[in-house]
């Protein structure tokens, strides 16, 4: 019986390839499912004291969520923050996967190590740069005032919406610029050689060949963007100010000060929620576009 199962497992590479994958199952299993679950559970509770919960089954904390103006504002502002975040990298990452994908011909991975370079060091410290940047005697107002063309500090450009959207589309142009670049170099380039001889200009063969074949490394980036941006607490408490704080903030506060852990996680798992139909949605419209443009 035993060298039975022991023929079928060596022969099956589905078994084998389930073996390996198993440390990492459970893994996954117990620090991202379980916390998940018991959030879930959770958000069904009802804070009664600062170290009692009841446990008896209730929907009021979606209820307080939605009837509190400040909630659906957040949550609001979460998604429009990283839709601009998201836009803004690929916006700028996009000619870079390019470039390097296309006229770049020997060394290519040298260029893509070098650009992700500076996004090796910590996370917090790359926020901490933009706020030394952006404050009131950061460079820019240094060099503006240095330079005679301003006689007092530009305070708008830190501590609002607009620096989070800045600090986090560079935090994350690295995740965005290797599934652009891998999607790109995939592209046959004789597919681009026929566009040509077919009497299409580089404008009209780049939007009928070469985008709607990069679309899998958009959508990737898309979501490798989009979904933890939505939930960085870091970022806007550091440059967001009281103009930039994000549903993340108010959720780490409702698990701290406030101390309301089943309205905290109720708010968590509404803000998944509404990620992952975002990202769904994203998904599809994708899709389609891209089949009407093949």
């Amino acid at each position: 019986m035993n060298s039975t199962i022991q023929k079928i497992y060596f022969r099956s590479d589905q078994a084998k390839a389930y073996t390996l994958l198993s440390p990492a199952l459970i893994l996954v299993i117990f620090a991202m499912a379980a916390p998940m679950i018991v959030m879930i559970f959770t958000s069904f509770n009802t804070q009664i004291s600062m170290i009692e919960i009841d446990r008896t089954f209730t929907t009021g904390r979606y209820e307080d969520f939605f009837s509190k103006p400040i909630f659906s504002m957040l949550l609001f502002r979460s998604v429009k923050i990283s839709f601009f975040v998201t836009l803004l990298t690929l916006v700028t990452t996009y000619p870079l996967a390019y470039y390097i994908a296309f006229y770049v011909k020997k060394n290519k991975m040298l260029w893509i190590v070098l650009m992700t370079l500076p996004f090796w060091t910590s996370y917090l410290l790359r926020v901490f740069s933009w706020r030394v940047i952006l404050g009131n005697k950061g460079v820019i107002n240094s060099a503006l005032m240095g330079t005679g063309m301003i006689d007092e500090p530009l305070g708008f450009l830190l501590y609002n919406q607009a620096a989070v959207i800045i600090t986090l589309s560079h935090a994350w142009a690295a995740f965005a610029i290797l599934p652009l670049y891998v999607s790109l170099d995939k592209i046959d380039k004789s597919l681009l050689e026929a566009s040509y001889d077919l009497g299409n200009t580089k404008f009209e063969t780049f939007w009928r060949v070469t985008f709607p074949l990069s679309l899998p490394g958009v959508i990737g980036a898309i979501l490798i963007i989009f979904i933890p941006t939505v939930g960085d607490y870091v970022t806007p408490q550091l440059v967001g100010g009281t103009d930039g704080r994000m549903l993340s903030n108010m959720i780490q506060s409702l698990f701290g000060r406030a101390n309301n852990f089943p309205l905290g996680a109720a708010s968590a798992v509404l803000m998944l929620t509404t990620v992952c139909l975002i990202a769904a949605l994203v998904t599809y419209i994708t899709k389609k576009v891209s089949m009407r443009m093949s």
